[in-house]
């Protein structure tokens, strides 16, 4: 552990979204072996995944923003973290009108964002890829906080969000590449394409660790930004799309997010 905090935290957030990265590619390896997927199991993974952003959102990003704050902004805590927090949404929301993309259960001609003529295979993509940003930027905001010594974030609370962020990403793989290669791709092409969604997290991630590490008093800021954009992507996305189906299948969503949320609180409380 001694070794790990001597290390750049700009490095080590690339470390830590290039592994949830690659935990998005194994989740989406799955396709190899899977051609369906289960309404029922995907609206549980989503639900999980709901669930594992909303304790982040919390434990790791505006806690600390608001302790930090109190101790080191003349301006109120709760100014700070809800001008960050309304930031993130607000940036998330500009991103969800101008970058086209599909929800998994939308119908062909129902994309949003801005017109264009791309494949419903590449703007399902597109759908997830939006998903990853606050992903990777709340990981990399993480690493920088542990390095500034903000109290309640420490190396392990960062890596206790790498590790929630890539538990959830490997269901979140299967989630795009199986209706992917339902959608008449080969095995392939499903899992590339599954793969890539998550490849702005390291970009993300390296950004959000450098910003906090150079511009220190926009820390607060920006841990609250990353937790509204996060919350953001739960409400507009996640959470409607694990509500499709039969009610035995929203009930697993709920059940999910329920259990996402444990798993997220009991690492970001054990290890912080």
């Amino acid at each position: 552990m001694e070794w790990l905090n001597n290390q750049n935290p700009v490095l080590l957030a690339l470390f830590a979204t290039l592994t949830t990265w690659a935990l998005t590619a194994l989740g989406a390896a799955m396709v190899f072996f899977f051609k369906e997927i289960n309404q029922r199991l995907l609206n549980t993974m989503l639900g999980f995944a709901a669930g594992v952003m909303i304790a982040a959102s919390f434990w790791s990003l505006l806690a600390p923003a608001i302790e930090m704050a109190e101790s080191s902004s003349k301006i109120p805590a709760w100014l700070v973290a809800a001008l960050g927090f309304i930031g993130g949404a607000f940036f998330l929301y500009l991103a969800d009108r101008l970058i086209p993309h599909m929800h998994l259960n939308s119908k062909d001609g129902e994309s949003e964002g801005i017109s264009t003529n791309l494949r419903r295979s590449i703007l399902l993509v597109f759908s997830i890829t939006l998903h990853n940003i606050p992903e990777g930027l709340a990981v990399g905001v993480a690493f920088g906080a542990a390095a500034n010594g903000i109290n309640n974030v420490t190396l392990l609370s960062a890596i206790a969000v790498a590790v929630g962020i890539g538990i959830q990403n490997f269901p979140e793989g299967a989630a795009v590449s199986i209706p992917l290669r339902r959608e008449g791709l080969s095995r392939t092409k499903s899992f590339l394409y599954g793969q890539s969604s998550g490849i702005v997290e390291p970009i993300a991630g390296v950004i959000g660790a450098a910003l906090v590490m150079y511009v220190q008093p926009i820390l607060p800021y920006a841990l609250a930004f990353a937790a509204g954009a996060m919350i953001f992507v739960v409400v507009e996305e996640l959470i409607p799309e694990a509500q499709s189906g039969n009610h035995k299948s929203t009930h697993m969503a709920t059940a999910g997010c329920i259990i996402g949320f444990v798993v997220m609180m009991i690492l970001d409380v054990a290890l912080g």
